[in-house]
């Protein structure tokens, strides 16, 4: 198993004088550092409008600027958002291609179809974010394996346009779909993309579960989308190194993946969907197909003692730091403490036979030079996990 690091550029507040510019300038430090210590790919999000959430709105100029300061590690876009009024396929073809170029061939390139706010804020109905994320995947590519492409549908029509530059890796960059859901799961598998899942608070069975759903999907891709079966699982998970578990909670790493989850929540306007989260279980259960049967054969639908923590403070709850540390430590999802501890709970999943864990380590309010000292533990784990 590879460890990457996952980056959103998160900016909470209270905000000093010329925090944005601190703020990139921490997320080149911390990428630099991981270069060194041996880190497999860093991957770094797209969001618009999400406030102290994430200043990552421009990716594609982040890993660009990445590309020219490190020189091992690979750059990963997780994920662009596909719909063309975010980025009309044309330009994402070009523009991971000109990255391919400039890191000397190290990008991964994911797709996904975004949610509501941010849907709402480029104007895109809903059906068509689906089918123009599904159009992208077909399109991007051909684009960069044929020497003049053709593609028409309701939203798209090219006709026998050469598009330039060509990836520097041949065939073409690895391409991935980021995935939240077992529906999507599946999908990414039958697409033959590697999945990138961006499921927060999953027991290690659960885990499990998506990792076999998606290698039984991509079993079955006869025809993929690119020019291969990129049968990748990567893994999100909330990651911080201390010397001892008790420094780690001093450092606020627990709290600050609450704070995660919380602002993600309300970011995405599901925050109620979440806390009524066990109410639609019922109707997840009649789904068809894979999906349907990775629900049906769940033991439990139960909300987990994070869930049930983190809809506390969604309701307004002032939860103590150290019940917050308590109860979320347990969970196999928040891998924080000495680097034993970590070291054990980064095997349980290199165990389930996923290729990536996405470490994310700048979270919330942990400091900067705290974040720095994680990567730094955590890359000292690396070669025991490879």
């Amino acid at each position: 198993m590879k460890i990457d690091l996952f980056n959103e550029i998160q900016n909470p507040r209270p905000w000093p004088e010329g925090h944005e510019q601190l703020r990139f300038r921490q997320a080149i430090e911390q990428a630099v550092l991981a270069d060194e210590l041996g880190y497999g790919c860093w991957w770094q999000v797209e969001h618009h409008g999400a406030g102290e959430f994430s200043l990552s709105s421009a990716p594609e100029l982040m890993l660009a600027a990445l590309s020219q300061r490190t020189s091992r590690i690979r750059l990963g876009h997780s994920a662009v958002l596909a719909p063309g009024r975010f980025n009309h396929p044309i330009r994402v073809a070009e523009r991971a291609a000109t990255l391919d170029h400039l890191s000397g061939g190290r990008v991964e390139l994911g797709l996904t179809r975004s949610t509501i706010p941010e849907w709402r804020l480029f104007g895109i109905e809903p059906d068509d974010a689906r089918a123009q994320t599904q159009q992208a995947f077909e399109m991007v590519p051909k684009m960069w394996t044929s020497e003049r492409f053709s593609y028409e549908s309701d939203a798209y029509r090219v006709d026998g346009v050469g598009i330039g530059p060509k990836p520097l890796q041949q065939p073409h960059p690895p391409l991935w779909q980021a995935a939240a859901s077992p529906a999507s799961f599946e999908e990414a598998g039958r697409r033959g993309v590697g999945v990138l899942g961006t499921t927060m608070w999953e027991s290690l069975e659960r885990a499990g579960r998506l990792v076999d759903l998606y290698r039984a999907a991509a079993a079955q891709c006869t025809e993929p989308v690119g020019a291969f079966v990129n049968d990748q699982v990567g893994f999100f998970t909330f990651v911080h190194c201390a010397e001892t578990d008790e420094e780690a909670m001093h450092n606020g790493a627990a709290a600050a993946a609450a704070w995660y989850t919380v602002t993600a929540l309300t970011f995405f306007e599901a925050a109620t969907e979440f806390v009524r989260a066990n109410a639609r279980n019922e109707e997840l259960m009649k789904s068809s197909g894979l999906t349907g049967d990775f629900l049906r054969g769940e033991a439990s639908n139960a909300p987990s003692e994070a869930n049930l923590l983190i809809a506390r403070i969604l309701q307004g709850e002032q939860v103590p730091d150290d019940e917050v540390f308590e109860v979320l430590s347990a969970q196999d999802s928040l891998i924080v403490g000495s680097p034993e501890t970590c070291r054990k709970k980064l095997r349980a999943y290199a165990e389930l036979g996923i290729d990536r864990m996405m470490c994310l380590q700048q979270i919330g309010g942990i400091p900067h030079e705290k974040v720095l000292k994680s990567i730094r533990l955590i890359g000292e784990l690396i070669p025991d996990l490879a």
